[in-house]
């Protein structure tokens, strides 16, 4: 995940709001259940009814939201422009990459790999990989999968990392688009590519290309969180080496496939393009289509529709009746896995995503839990409140305009969380 200075002032704003779930929007087409009361469609309609309206202000070109409970969809949809030139509608089946939440998805397979007997979460990761890595300060401590899934195997996302991961999808003003903000990272050529693999062995091994000593922190592997998108992506290689399948067919196999998520892949090879949403800069200029190597740990490109499905299944598997997972995988996957001596500095925000970790789901401080993401042109959020038993996906495909978008997200929060205790009750009504 590759943060430009605008989402991170997005995030700001929404930890400063009682709940962290927002929508802008133009009106599409809501989730229908045929076994719902007249009621629970027309609250339904009333809710893209208002969103309607409040979109006419916002500083988004286009989003997509979803509600769950612990048993259905209450609401799917999208709204605004997914592409200015052509005034293309985003709508619920509008596609587009989600950053960072795609790690959750990476959690969920190596716990189905566990399930399968191909790993163990506590095995040591060069028990499977072609290439060491092991931490230069401490070369006696063996990384272990649980370290990656935890944020604690003491990987830093370094500049090879920043400068490398992140690759313009073609040549078409190269020039310029090489010298786009966006912030910390940067974009490379194409020519530049190379496969997973390859990239984290030439920036992880001791004996890689690119390798730097300051890949990995000062801290003992276990011992103290730091977010690591390249730890990630080792657990998704992991997962690989260990099946015996590409991360990519396995994921598709055991959670796209099950739950019927037609319109979701890895990368922009593995979606149908005439669905994805430009992604802009602004509400005027468009980035450039990009991709990132180390794909799982944040390039999951999907729909709300899709989304809506992916949210209720860990919804449902929260609560002991998900389908991907048995209840053992799923309490563990839900688990809060660390303690207080594991952070240095900790956000006490009932909404912040990072104070404790599952299997690569975050919890805040109260225990509800989700993820964040935000890559250029795009903010993404799935957060599940345990006590309601409600979960939300919420996305845009614009940077977020600091001088706008604070006040926008307050007011649509609030009247979707409206909505979100109404539909919640009226869906236990059957017409």
């Amino acid at each position: 995940m590759c943060m430009k200075s605008p989402i991170a002032v997005f995030m700001k704003f929404k930890y400063g709001f009682p709940l962290l779930f927002l929508v802008l929007g133009f009106i599409s087409c809501a989730t229908k259940n045929n076994n719902s009361s007249d009621q629970f469609l027309e609250t339904q309609n009333e809710l893209t009814a208002k969103l309607n309206e409040l979109s006419k202000t916002c500083s988004f070109n286009g989003f997509g939201v979803a509600l769950v409970n612990d048993r259905q969809v209450l609401y799917q949809n999208g709204f605004g422009i997914a592409n200015v030139a052509t005034a293309e509608k985003y709508t619920g089946n509008t596609i587009q990459n989600i950053a960072s939440v795609s790690k959750t998805f990476v959690g969920i397979a190596v716990l189905k790999a566990q399930e399968l007997g191909k790993l163990k979460l506590d095995d040591p990761i060069d028990q499977y990989l072609p290439f060491k890595v092991i931490n230069p300060k401490f070369p006696t401590d063996r990384i272990t999968i649980r370290q990656l899934v935890t944020h604690t195997s003491s990987i830093l996302d370094n500049v090879e990392y920043l400068h490398r991961a992140w690759i313009l999808n073609d040549t078409i003003n190269l020039a310029s688009n090489l010298k786009l903000d966006i912030g910390e990272c940067k974009f490379s050529a194409p020519s530049t590519a190379v496969s997973m693999e390859t990239f984290l062995e030439r920036v992880l091994s001791t004996n890689g290309e690119w390798f730097r000593a300051d890949a990995f922190s000062a801290h003992q592997p276990g011992k103290i969180f730091s977010y690591s998108n390249m730890g990630t992506t080792l657990a998704a290689l992991v997962v690989e080496k260990a099946t015996g399948t590409k991360f990519d067919a396995f994921t598709e196999k055991y959670i796209l496939k099950p739950l019927k998520m037609d319109d979701t892949g890895w990368g922009l090879t593995a979606i149908d393009m005439k669905k994805h949403s430009r992604l802009y800069i602004n509400k005027t200029t468009p980035y450039p289509f990009y991709y990132g190597i180390t794909y799982p740990d944040g390039s999951i490109i999907t729909s709300s529709n899709d989304m809506s499905k992916y949210i209720s299944e860990l919804m449902k598997g929260y609560f002991g009746n998900g389908t991907l997972l048995n209840q053992n995988s799923y309490k563990e996957y839900f688990t809060p896995q660390l303690k207080a001596e594991n952070f240095i500095e900790r956000s006490t925000s009932e909404y912040s995503d990072e104070y404790n970790m599952g299997i690569l789901m975050g919890f805040g401080s109260t225990g509800n839990f989700g993820h964040t993401g935000g890559d250029p042109g795009m903010f993404s959020v799935i957060w599940f409140d345990k006590n309601t038993r409600i979960g939300r996906y919420f996305i845009i495909n614009t940077d977020w305009d600091d001088k706008e978008s604070g006040k926008n997200q307050k007011a649509i929060y609030d009247l979707l969380d409206q909505f979100a205790t109404r539909l919640d009750s009226l869906s236990k009504i059957k017409s």
